[in-house]
This record gives C-alpha cells, structure tokens and sequence, in this order.
C-alpha cells in the first residue's frame, strides 16, 4: 500500500513547473485581498482615545483591512505637530482652523469631516457662579467675574483652543484669579475639576465615560458655539516621503464610508451616543 501521509512532500517528485506554481502561490496568498502585517500610526485628540471610541471602531476596521493602528492620543495642538514633524500618517483631530492650516501650508492632504459632538461646562451641581444655562460666554464672565476655580487644559489641544475663543469673547483677556492650567489631557483635567469642585469645559463625550464626578454636573449645553466637529487628513508624503500615504488613505475611505459612520453612531454609553456621524453632509 502507497503512503499517503503528510510525508509524500519528502517522497514525492513533482514536475518543476508544478512546484514553482505552488511556491508562487504561497507567497501570493497572505497578500491578497487585506494588507496583512501592515500598520500606521495615528496621532488623534484625547477625546476620541479616552472616550473609548478607538477600541469600539479600530478592531472593526483591522477586520475589514488587516491594517493595524497605532494611536497616539494628545492635544490636537500636539498631535498636529506629530504631522508638521513626519511622527504620524495620519491625523483625527478637532481644530478646524489648525487643520485647515495645516492643508493650506502643504503638510497634510485634504480635510475630510467625520463626525461632531459639543463642548459642555461643567461644574459643582451647587452652581455658585449661577452659570447655568445656553451662554457659555456670560457663564465664563461670571466664573471670572466671582473669582472661581476654574481648570483649563492648557495643552494646545481642540478643547483648549475652543475655551480660549470663548474667553476672548468675554471682552477680556483675563480669566480671573482662579483659573488654572494643568497642561494635561482631558481626562486628567477632569479628574482635577473633581476633586477641586472647580468649573471645567469638555467635550461631551468624554464627560460621559467619565466616572470620577463627585457633584460635578453639565451646567451650560446647547450654545451653538459648542459645536465640535472632529477631521481626518493625511499627511502629505511630499513632505515626509516616509508616511503610508496609502494606508491613511484606506483609513479615510474606510472611517468616512457608511460602515465607517455607523460604527461611530453605534457607540454608545447607557443608550447615549457620544459622538454624531457627519460626512457625507458637511462639504
């Protein structure tokens, strides 16, 4: 009786044309259809990472490509800078004006808008300030005004640069004797706000995978200048010849697809979504 083991490979001779196919076939395979073994790195805004929309959306979108994402969560501020210095390929951020620039100056390729949720101001439920409502400028000028705590990121980042455009439409270059910046993510920010019973802006949807709140409650919502919209860019290989232009690309595509926006719209916390699917209707 022949042997029909998996020892025939030893045994049997096979044509060299045959086994040639075979050895091509085996190199073609793992390549087809996925970019398998490839990875990137994405430099992103605290709120998207520490509001767990990245471990709900990435592995959904690893499946679909095979890539790999690499997220490096920090200010926008930062994270554009990663882009200015070639350290990432692509960029997820909230900072219209600063992307726009960044498109402008030839370091990052076209701005595609993905998603929005709003800043809130929180504070102690108590309200000493009596801030609460939809004005988030006069709720500022009295937190200023009263001389109380309040915690500023301090960090360059999106959520930073949206409170100081408020501030500055105060009239005002001061902020008042409590204010203070803690040169941290928005996490940590909160975390201080806390602990302290002092005032703080955040985006929503931070605020809602936040569990450490104490009396700390959403004070003034719903001011359309809390409006926060969240882009996508890749960074511009004519700058840094290095960047996996290609893959950002498939990120982009993939992210900004009906696929994509429904991942981010399925994500949510006790039935609240923390972020809103828009790209197809912002231009």
């Amino acid at each position: 009786m022949k042997n029909t083991s998996l020892s025939w490979l030893g045994k049997q001779h096979w044509p060299l044309a045959s086994l040639l196919l075979l050895a091509a076939a085996v190199a073609l395979w793992p390549q087809t259809g996925r970019a398998q073994g490839a990875s990137m790195v994405l430099a992103s805004t605290t709120s998207t990472e520490q509001s767990g929309l990245f471990a709900h959306m990435l592995p959904a979108f690893k499946a679909a490509s095979g890539i790999d994402i690499k997220v490096v969560a920090l200010g926008t501020g930062q994270a554009l800078d990663m882009g200015r210095r070639g350290d990432a390929d692509i960029l997820f951020v909230h900072d219209q004006a600063a992307e726009e620039k960044m498109v402008a100056d030839g370091l990052a390729l076209k701005r595609y808008p993905v998603m929005y949720n709003d800043f809130v101001l929180i504070g102690p439920a108590a309200d000493p300030a009596q801030t609460k409502g939809q004005d988030i400028v006069v709720a500022l000028q009295k937190i200023r005004d009263k001389g109380l705590a309040f915690v500023s990121r301090g960090d360059k980042s999106g959520t930073h640069a949206a409170e100081l455009r408020f501030w500055k439409l105060t009239g005002s270059e001061a902020k008042g004797v409590g204010y203070r910046e803690c040169g941290c993510g928005m996490g940590p920010a909160l975390n201080i706000a806390s602990s302290s019973g002092a005032y703080a802006l955040t985006d929503r949807g931070t605020w809602l995978s936040f569990k450490n709140r104490a009396d700390l409650a959403i004070l003034v919502e719903g001011d359309k200048r809390l409006f926060n919209q969240y882009g996508v860019m890749a960074v511009n290989p004519a700058k840094h010849a290095h960047v996996k232009v290609d893959l950002a690309q498939k990120f982009i595509d993939w992210v900004t697809s009906s696929a994509g926006q429904a991942h981010i719209a399925a994500y949510k916390i006790n039935g609240e979504p923390l972020f809103f699917p828009n790209a197809s209707s912002v231009k």
